[in-house]
């Protein structure tokens, strides 16, 4: 296995991925075993999950209405609906408060896609800041107690509902591909979301959903009466648990759930870079705040920017991670920098100059020697002062020789040293910046990114300051 493969798919994709298949598997080698089990073993562990979806769901409403974030309450109303279909299902097992019923079989096999097909609306655009939040507090309500009374009145009379959707049937099959659909949106986010943050967390998101899907089929295809059919339930209690455990890890930082919702930027990653991209580059950004705040400050605006940039550039997931690393990261090697010369209010000398160019070399040290930074952060370091004619240093690289990331920074970084103070010189104004840039263009920037930059800062409000 080469090395870059190892780098995309590492030992937790790989448990990932088993994770998901071999339930799947073991259903399809003895899931049409019969197995007869006591009605109280249905009830009580679709109680319990009932239970646990609506702990999640209240969490989940409270962190949105504390944020006002619809998003979050969408989450809740999504876990609420579950917990009270579950319910439903779990109060109508035949033989423990009713007999034979077909409450059971509709509230059972409507769970899922209707939990599913909430969660999938979450990252409508318009829900991340509603200017009104009380509706969707009434839609989660209205929601959880109309099934819950439905369901009593079902249960009451349970001849008013049909054995529908029957395992196998056309409505089933029906039912089956819809929450599937909703599933893969999910599971899809939530990749795009770990290409991001990398948190072993949102591997769980996608292992939870294969497992939600494996019980939706058993419960519409299989139908009861074999081990497929039980250990469906099971499955569902545990990815109700794996969906829940990085919902729980946003909500304790304040925020949404991100494998779920979908939208999380490179630019919210560089503002939280400890939990999103470890405490490792926390560490080495207080220790170069400690030296010199003028330079931290300078490594946050210029990671912003170069975040922006690559968004602006449709660039995916994992090239934007690596910009939010290595922009943090990319004047790590002035803590090797005497401060006398970093901080000198006039020129510098030929020496000072010199000891200047080889802070790019020392970060790569210094990253190299900590381990565990991807090739493309290590080169950002090294290589963000590099000019596309092969006027910059410290390996006067031409051109395409210099990677896309620090051809990226390399033209946010000359911006952000033109337009904040300096010991030497007070800022200058964001269009003599600009126009430089654009004069530069094809001689010392990527004429692509200089492109890019430029429209997107013409086009915002930016102020570094």
């Amino acid at each position: 296995m080469s090395g870059s493969w190892r780098h995309r798919f590492g030992l937790g994709h790989l448990l990932a991925a088993a994770a998901a298949a071999v339930p799947l598997l073991a259903i399809m080698l003895v899931g049409k075993t019969p197995v007869q089990l006591t009605p109280e073993a249905h009830f009580f562990p679709v109680v319990i999950a009932a239970g646990t979806a609506a702990v999640v769901a209240v969490g989940l409403t409270m962190a949105g209405v504390r944020a006002r974030d619809g998003r979050a309450i969408l989450l809740g109303t999504a876990f609420s609906t579950t917990t009270a279909l579950l319910a439903v299902h779990g109060f109508a097992t035949p033989g423990v408060i009713v007999g034979m019923n077909g409450v059971i079989a509709l509230a059972g096999g409507a769970s899922l896609p209707v939990g599913a097909t909430l969660l999938a609306l979450t990252a409508l655009p318009a829900l991340r800041r509603p200017r009104r939040i009380a509706p969707l507090l009434v839609l989660q309500a209205a929601l959880a107690i109309g099934i819950l009374g439905l369901g009593a009145i079902a249960l009451a009379v349970p001849s008013l509902v049909p054995m529908v959707p029957k395992a196998g049937s056309a409505p089933a099959l029906a039912l089956l591909a819809w929450g599937l659909a909703c599933l893969a949106v999910l599971a899809h986010r939530a990749v795009r979301t770990h290409a991001l943050t990398q948190r072993p967390a949102d591997l769980l998101v996608i292992a939870g959903c294969a497992w939600l899907g494996v019980s939706l089929f058993t419960q519409l295809v299989e139908g009861p009466g074999n081990v497929a059919f039980y250990s469906g339930h099971a499955l569902e209690l545990g990815g109700i648990a794996l969906v829940g455990i990085p919902t729980a890890l946003d909500l304790a930082r304040g925020g949404a759930s991100r494998p779920l919702v979908g939208d999380l930027s490179a630019i919210e990653l560089v503002a939280a870079e400890e939990a999103y991209l470890g405490t490792r580059v926390r560490s080495l950004l207080v220790r170069l705040a400690d030296r010199d705040m003028s330079t931290e400050e300078h490594t946050r605006r210029v990671a912003l920017l170069a975040a922006r940039v690559a968004e602006e550039l449709k660039l995916p997931p994992s090239s934007r991670r690596h910009l939010a690393v290595g922009g943090l990261l990319h004047d790590i090697g002035k803590l090797s920098v005497p401060l006398e010369i970093l901080n000198k209010p006039g020129s510098l000398t030929d020496e000072e100059f010199a000891e200047i160019r080889r802070h790019p070399e020392s970060g790569r040290r210094l990253l190299d020697e900590l381990g565990g930074f991807s090739e493309t952060v290590r080169s950002l370091v090294s290589d963000h002062h590099e000019r596309l004619d092969g006027t910059g240093y410290p390996r006067g690289l031409k051109a395409r020789e210099i990677p896309l990331a620090a051809r990226i920074f390399s033209v946010v970084d000359v911006y952000d040293a033109l337009t904040s103070d300096r010991p030497y010189r007070m800022k200058l104004s964001q269009r003599f910046a600009l126009d430089y840039i654009t004069r530069q263009s094809g001689e010392a920037f990527d004429p692509d990114v200089a492109r890019a930059f430029v429209d997107m800062m013409e086009g915002s409000d930016y102020d570094n300051n």
